[in-house]
């Protein structure tokens, strides 16, 4: 049988990805297609039309290569493979097809600071010294006068991103090597030309079996200064931080613009972002000034960082105006020079509706008006999935509930410096990353239609109000209004294109600003708090708007206001002129 499809024709635009629309799946807990309770590529592709009629341009898929899973696949053991539980190349060559006849491009997590331990290429380089691949990854002897395998030997002081020092002692060769992240997460070497080489080569076979580019795991952390120093020690921690060692190391950008040469040059339509934790404003634009060639947009870590405390696990309430102060400095930071990518959630982020809004009191409202702010800025947005859903952080309750390796690490560390249980538990139920890999909520039956089996995570129970079944086709839904405002950035230029400026409203809690373009403007005006507010505008912003159209409101079931009137908790207001 013919199929009918009319294909949706992307944009060919060299800057077609500034009006687009990125959507994140974490393949193990969209869907699952064969009852194993782990999500899969062919559960991807039964869940299509949902991405189709949300209205997206982009979906980037969370690992899906062979891995131990010990971080949930970003510990890779073989490029070029699909991890079993996941499916086939041919699965996955099916779902690129697929997506293509819908005018969706495909983004592959890239992860190549590290890779598994259980990788051939480590395999090789922890076999003996004298292997060709020893020095493809960092190994280091005992500090001088210590004893490899004791405390204090390792050859730096530095501090894993999960817990407990960066270095492993391997007996049989008598070194450390590092690792930033788990145990099972060995450092590549990029000073090796051979990694790299051997890098961009399986990035070109991808690219060539059809995928649309890459998002780039902490890729600022692949240039390591070559005499790893020891760093300070905070107050309160046994390791030190190490970061000024490995954070946009000396040679990160010799080595972007090397992998854009060797690996982009020539080819027409990607996306490129990198993951940057710790970047700036200033090396933001070295990574996304366009002359530079290096990737499309970064993403940044400081408004998802605001609310840490000592660790992010001991979170902090946020003053108001905050999170939208942070916001608007990288608005203006890079107006001229760059890009943003504007998100709230990810696989390594809580639920913004939990985090930032108001789950309890104001669920519909704190999660559209959180909608507003993000679709509505400067730079490409990010969904992740059950984010267009409103989806909240998970009631979990014990320890045995929780799957993530840095959540379980960081609390045995707790544990172990004398923090109650308790106590290491509500961090957990606040920051753990769990949270967001609960299963897609697609309807109100016991597995919320994401399997028949047993799921490798729990369902949030609230899925049988929240869900995908109730939502699509209700106007007063928050998957309908993600849909609105996407079809805004797809419809209106300036959405995409247009100035930011940012409006003084009267309050803090009030995140108000102007985008423009030629002769259309938009204002929008968001009530960040659980609070009623009056917006006071400056006479001549209040001039300029008084005989403005009302564009779109997350206000049910009223009318959209004008764009001055008294703002309700978690009101979010948008009005036009042009």
């Amino acid at each position: 049988m013919a199929n009918a499809r009319e294909p949706r024709h992307p944009s060919t635009a060299p800057d077609w990805w500034k009006s687009a629309v990125v959507y994140q799946v974490y393949p193990r807990s969209f869907q699952d297609s064969d009852g194993d309770g782990i999500g899969d590529l062919r559960g991807i592709l039964q869940r299509l039309d949902h991405l189709e009629r949300l209205g997206v341009d982009v979906v980037w898929l969370s690992p899906i290569h062979r891995s131990p899973q010990a971080d949930n696949g970003y510990d890779i053991s073989d490029y070029r493979d699909i991890d079993p539980p996941f499916g086939t190349l041919e699965d996955f060559d099916a779902l690129v097809a697929a997506m293509h006849e819908r005018g969706i491009r495909l983004v592959m997590d890239l992860v190549v600071n590290h890779t598994s331990d259980e990788h051939p290429w480590f395999v090789e380089s922890r076999s003996s010294r004298e292997n060709p691949k020893r020095d493809w990854y960092w190994w280091r002897p005992p500090r001088e006068g210590t004893h490899g395998g004791d405390p204090g030997a390792e050859p730096t002081n530095w501090e894993s991103f999960f817990s407990g020092p960066t270095w492993e002692w391997d007996e049989a060769t008598g070194e450390y090597y590092l690792h930033l992240f788990d145990v099972k997460q060995p450092d590549l070497n990029w000073e090796n030309p051979e990694v790299r080489q051997a890098v961009y080569e399986m990035m070109r076979w991808w690219l060539d079996r059809g995928v649309d580019g890459f998002r780039m795991d902490v890729i600022n952390l692949i240039s390591k200064h070559p005499h790893l120093p020891d760093g300070p020690v905070r107050s309160g921690r046994r390791y030190g931080d190490g970061g000024a060692a490995y954070t946009n190391g000396p040679r990160l950008h010799e080595f972007m613009q090397e992998m854009h040469r060797e690996v982009f040059a020539g080819r027409e339509g990607l996306i490129t972002v990198g993951e940057t934790p710790g970047v700036t404003i200033d090396e933001a634009i070295l990574f996304t000034d366009p002359a530079r060639r290096e990737v499309d947009m970064v993403f940044q870590f400081e408004h998802v960082g605001l609310d840490h405390g000592a660790t992010k696990f001991h979170p902090r309430t946020l003053a108001p105006g905050e999170l939208a102060a942070s916001l608007a400095k990288w608005q203006e930071g890079l107006a001229d020079r760059g890009w943003n990518s504007l998100y709230l959630e990810n696989h390594d982020q809580p639920r913004s509706v939990s985090r930032f809004g108001d789950a309890e009191a104001h669920w519909y409202s704190s999660a559209t008006a959180l909608a507003t702010m993000l679709h509505l800025q400067r730079g490409t947005p990010y969904v992740y999935q059950g984010q267009e859903l409103g989806m909240t952080n998970a009631p979990f309750g014990t320890l045995d509930e929780y799957r993530d390796v840095e959540s379980l690490n960081a609390y045995a560390e707790a544990v172990a410096s004398g923090t109650a249980v308790a106590a290491a538990l509500d961090g957990l139920s606040l920051m753990s990353r769990d949270h967001a890999r609960t299963p897609v909520q697609w309807d109100a039956t016991p597995n919320a239609g994401f399997t028949t089996g047993i799921p490798w995570l729990a369902v949030n129970p609230n899925h049988a109000t929240i869900n995908a079944a109730a939502q699509v086709g209700d106007p007063g839904s928050v998957f309908e209004y993600h849909r609105q405002l996407i079809a805004l950035r797809h419809e209106r230029p300036v959405v995409a294109h247009g100035s930011f400026e940012r409006v003084d409203a009267g309050h803090p809690a009030i995140f108000a600003f102007e985008r423009v373009l030629d002769e259309d403007r938009l204002l929008v005006v968001v009530n960040l708090s659980s609070a009623e507010h009056d917006p006071v505008f400056g006479s001549a912003v209040a001039d300029r708007w008084r005989d403005s159209l009302p564009v779109l409101t997350n206000t049910l079931p009223d009318a959209p206001g004008a764009f001055d009137a008294p703002l309700g908790p978690w009101e979010a207001r948008v009005s036009s002129l042009g």
